[in-house]
This record gives C-alpha cells, structure tokens and sequence, in this order.
C-alpha cells in the first residue's frame, strides 16, 4: 500500500476488519539559537599625571580605558607635547612604559599615578641616519679631489699616485652609500623618532672623523701600507667579506620584523652561511661592523682610522651588551652559549 492509499483509509478498518493506524506527523528539526557571549566588563581608570621633576599635577582624567589615551589629552593640553616627545612612567626615574602597554596589564589600581617627562623635540630616525651618512660621504670626497682650502694650492684638484689611495675612497664611498640605501629600503626602527639634539652630537662624530681620516689619506705625502699590495689585497677582501656580512644580517633582521610592528623575535641563523655567527653572537652586524674597519685600516695603515676603529669598537660593545642583556631579560630560551659581539670574548 503506498502512502496515498494508506492516507486515504486514515481512521477506516480495512476490508480483514484490521484497523490502519494513522501516520504520525514528521517534526522539523529544532534549530538552537546561539548562546550569547558574556560580554567582559568594561574595566575604567581614574589617572593622574604629575611632572617627574617637580611633581606638579598637570591633569587628571576619569573613566579611561586605554593608556594611550593620556598621551592624547597631554597634546590637547599643550599642543607642543606631542606623542613622541613624551615619555610617561610608573616612577619618575624609571624606565618609559611602551606605547602598547595595557593599563588593567599594569601593576596599578583603579586610581593611577603616572609621571610626565618632556622627552625635547624630536627627529626621525630616518633623517637621523641620511644625515649623518651623507656627511661623510661628501666631506671625503672633497678631501678626495682635492678642492682648494684643503691643501697647498698647488696641489689643487689633483690626484694622488698611489692606487691604495683611491681603492680607500672606493671602499669608504661603497660604505656610506650602503649603510644610506639600508636606511630607506632595508632597516625597520622600532622607535620612529629620537630627541633633535642627537643629531649634532651624532653628526659631530661622523662628519668630524670622516674630515680627519680624508685629510691624511688624501694628504699629498701620503705613505703607502709597509707590506705593500700583499697587505692591501687581504685588507680588501677582509673589508668586502665583511660588508657582506653586515648587510646579511641587516636583511635577517629585517624579516623578523613585519611592516609596521614591533615584534621582538630571537634571530637565528638562516641559510645565508654569513648569518651562521648567530650561532655564538647576540649581535653580528656589529660584528661584522667592526671586521669592516679594522679592514680599512689595515688596508691604509693610517692612525685616525685605527682610532676611529678603537672608538667605534668601544661604542659598539656597549650597545651590543645592552641588547644582549634585553635578550636574556624578555626571552627565557634565549641561547646561552652566544656573547654580546666577540665570540667567546666579549
């Protein structure tokens, strides 16, 4: 019996004289709503800012919710305290909280206190570097071609006879165009700005040795290296070897960044073999940095440049012992083995 006919005899006995029962009518499933999630509780802050010298109080806000929100009325209280010229702190004399801080992630109440500090007004980074690379790369060019006020006047635009000397102007040109092309399209700052007083600091340095380096290599009665060519040829694959080193790491640095963050990631050595120093030095650029002058030097066996090297050494360590320090301080599984900037050493 199809189901018509058993539709059709709904509530008949059959001709046996056996009821048919009816069918029993299909349900549709049920379809259950989603649960609602708990919304979180919307936590606010009362917060009070004081100067971190004076302890004045320069603002209190209520019903905050992000920190970065004090950076904010700070610039609308005074429109020359812009973000990046500000630096706020749990202490006066700590250290400066981190734009990504999170108020409920910091150890304060609902009733908060923070210090104000005015950083001084601020440059970019990348100014910062075009500015200080640019300055040597000119003054020893003019140093290079010998334009007037530099030398004897009768040594005017002249040309040097020695072929170490215009191999040196090579390398220290290739060096300074190298570290300003990094600036622009390789290096990724996870701090946008510095104070704008560094940079005559900064620019001193550079520009002042670069002028002292060039006046003697360049100098008319300039010797060449004791060695002679056997010394410049390892200098110069010590200085290119080294300069490749350097910008392999940039680049490794470089790709544990993403566009426009500030992830800090352990670096590792990647496929590059220049990069294989990772294995025993938190920071090779440096590194390879130092490698690059001491090649330099070797290669014109000039004072102001070993001096230069000597100095740059000792400014490199200390940054390199301060990152070291910042590794093993945020990542608990940083290697043991690696050292600040000299394997084993230093």
């Amino acid at each position: 019996m199809d189901a018509l006919a058993l539709e059709a005899t709904s509530g008949k006995k059959a001709a046996n004289g056996v009821a048919v029962a009816a069918p029993l009518p299909v349900q549709a499933p049920v379809k259950r709503k989603p649960a609602k999630k708990a919304k979180k509780a919307v936590v606010f802050f009362e917060v009070e800012i004081l100067d971190a010298k004076t302890k004045d109080k320069l603002c209190f806000l209520d019903k905050v919710r992000t920190y970065f929100f004090c950076f904010f009325h700070l610039f609308k209280t005074d429109p020359q305290w812009y973000p990046a010229r500000q630096s706020i702190r749990l202490d006066p004399k700590g250290k400066s909280l981190k734009d990504e801080d999170v108020l409920q992630h910091l150890p304060v109440g609902t009733t908060a206190t923070f210090y104000f500090r005015d950083l001084g007004a601020q440059i970019s980074w990348v100014t910062v570097f075009l500015t200080e690379y640019t300055g040597p790369l000119v003054i020893y060019l003019m140093f290079y071609f010998r334009v007037p006020f530099i030398y004897a006047p009768k040594y005017d635009f002249t040309t040097s006879k020695h072929w170490v000397v215009h191999l040196a102007c090579m390398c220290h040109s290739f060096h300074y165009v190298k570290r300003l092309l990094e600036t622009l399209f390789v290096h990724r700052f996870s701090h946008g700005t510095m104070p704008l007083r560094n940079i005559f600091k900064n620019c001193t340095y550079y520009w002042g040795f670069a002028a002292w380096m060039a006046y003697y290599i360049n100098h008319p009665l300039y010797t060449p290296p004791i060695y002679g060519e056997q010394q410049i040829r390892l200098a110069l694959i010590i200085f290119l070897f080294c300069q490749i080193g350097n910008f392999s790491i940039h680049i490794a640095l470089r790709n544990l960044r993403p566009p426009g963050s500030k992830t800090r990631k352990i670096p590792y050595p990647t496929k590059n073999p220049f990069t294989w120093i990772f294995l025993l030095v938190s920071c090779p650029n440096y590194t390879y940095e130092l490698g690059s002058w001491l090649g330099f030097t070797v290669m014109t066996q000039c004072l102001p440049v070993a001096f230069f090297t000597l100095v740059g050494f000792i400014q490199m360590t200390v940054w390199a012992k301060g990152k070291h320090r910042s590794y093993l301080k945020e990542f608990r599984d940083y290697p043991p083995l690696r050292s600040p900037i000299l394997p084993f050493i230093l």
